[in-house]
């Protein structure tokens, strides 16, 4: 049945050479003003075209524009949609009775460049979905999970009311420094450990008690997660972007004043590459010479499909240098907002009292079902097991880049994580490339969306492939109509 669709468009007089251009207009100002909501399906192009008057083929170009532009989404089988998540340079354009929107004088303004990505870094979910930084959560176990959570709450219930310790739960926290000390090699105890609503939080919590505003020179690495970029620089920080190679973050190239350091060297966020044991010797010295802080954002080293993992920053760390980040979001599911610090003992007075500060303290239910899911042994077994769910869909998008993507793609050699990345070799701009392939069901970022500036001469130019959504039955097929488009 076709959608109700009541929108008026004018066109121009009979015979017009605006005729496309005209419909194109109408059609995008009405999805920016609001009168055509994201998700709203429109009518067939052969439908509308009788409906107006015009040739179909017209019809034709005008939605392929602004499939191409990212206003519509084809989903094959099911019709055309507005967007849910509009081009970024489009966003906020109008408000919704179509004058300009103005912020309120009343609010501080948010100088933070990117900021238009948080907290999502990709568009919704297509067919064939590439999106970084999401796990499979068909296989976990939500049977134990519920039980751990009903002797949770009956535990709970028995306790007098009160409020809980900022720094986490005490038997949260002795799971995880007994976790991290197994799996990573991270030396610690409790005592170091203060529990975050995952990464991000962490990362703001970190930024509060490092950042001077305007004084404080942080470094990151030229391509980055944007909401650690974002964390540092709405605390006032001058964040400087620094080159990274095959060997991870290039040591020699930071700016001799900065003071916090932000990496991820298990495996870097988008590239996938690891810091190689040369790397960071030199950037732990460079810490320590120079009195600075480093952010270790552990990204994704649950899993791991070849070669030796190298040691964390942490476990090299001996001037107390190092602040350790890990979340749970990747290992189990982002809901469940939970992430800690490894602190060094000189910080821990401060994170702690900036999480009291925050929200005093994380919800208590979950902290305590995940301390029993840790120490029974059930988040080692999920992660075992997803290992090899992760590793054959891995293997199946190597072998179908390989098979479909020579000469167009460059695979970014990558041990370890939910995504692999690999570089553009043809003239096309990664945005570009993102644009056709959404056209066609196929949902994926490209590596420039993770540069401090996009737009910058120079920006690194590539696609990541995210594994923790798409059935590996899938990845042949996408690949190869990727290649098409490419």
């Amino acid at each position: 049945m076709e959608p109700l669709f009541e929108l008026a468009i004018r066109l121009p007089g009979t015979g017009s050479r605006d005729l496309l251009r005209e419909v194109h207009r109408q059609l995008r100002d009405a999805i920016l003003d609001g009168r055509l909501q994201p998700g709203a399906r429109l009518p067939a192009t052969r439908a509308l075209a009788g409906r107006l008057g015009v040739s179909r083929n017209t019809m034709l170009a005008a939605y392929d524009l602004l499939l191409s532009e990212g206003y519509l989404l084809a989903r094959p089988g099911a019709g055309t949609y507005v967007a849910d998540t509009l081009p970024r340079s489009r966003r906020g354009r109008t408000s919704k009775k179509g004058a300009p929107a103005r912020r309120d004088p009343r609010l501080v303004p948010l100088n933070v460049p990117g900021a238009d990505l948080a907290p999502t870094l990709q568009p919704p979910r297509a067919r064939d979905d590439f999106r970084v930084g999401l796990p499979d959560t068909g296989a976990f176990p939500f049977d134990i999970w519920r039980r751990l959570s009903d002797r949770a709450l009956r535990r709970i219930a028995r306790e007098p009311a009160d409020y809980a310790q900022p720094q986490g739960q005490a038997a949260l926290r002795e799971a995880i420094a007994r976790h991290v000390s197994f799996t990573r090699a991270v030396g610690c105890t409790a005592d170091d450990i203060v529990v975050t609503a995952g990464a991000q939080q962490a990362f703001g919590l970190l930024a509060r008690i490092l950042v001077v505003p305007g004084r404080t020179v942080v470094a990151v690495e030229q391509l980055f997660y944007p909401s650690l970029r974002e964390a540092m620089t709405a605390a006032g920080a001058k964040v400087v972007t620094v080159p990274t190679d095959v060997e991870g973050l290039c040591v020699e190239r930071l700016p001799p004043e900065a003071r916090v350091i932000c990496v991820t060297p298990s495996h870097q966020f988008p590239t996938g590459v690891a810091m190689s044991p040369q790397r960071r010797a030199a950037l732990l010295a460079f810490a320590r010479a120079r009195n600075a802080v480093v952010i270790e954002d552990d990204y994704d080293s649950e899993f791991r499909f070849a070669g030796r993992p190298l040691d964390a920053l942490q476990t090299l760390d001996r001037a107390e240098s190092v602040c350790y980040v890990g979340t749970f979001s990747k290992s189990l599911f982002p809901a469940l907002r939970l992430g800690f610090v490894v602190a060094p003992p000189w910080a821990r007075a401060a994170l702690v009292r900036a999480r009291e500060l925050a929200d005093w303290h994380g919800p208590v239910l979950g902290q305590e079902a995940l301390a029993a899911f840790i120490a029974e042994g059930h988040l080692a077994r999920h992660i075992r097991k997803m290992r090899k769910v992760y590793g054959a869909r891995r293997a199946a998008l190597l072998e179908a880049l390989a098979r479909h993507c020579a000469g167009r793609l460059e695979v970014i050699p990558s041990d370890a994580g939910l995504h692999l990345s690999a570089w553009l070799r043809t003239d096309s701009r990664d945005h570009a490339a993102v644009e056709r392939a959404a056209a066609a069901g196929i949902t994926l970022p490209p590596l420039s969306r993770f540069a401090f500036d996009p737009n910058a001469p120079g920006v690194p130019n590539g696609l990541a492939f995210g594994y923790g959504l798409i059935d590996e039955s899938q990845i042949d097929g996408a690949i190869r109509r990727l290649a098409a488009l490419l």
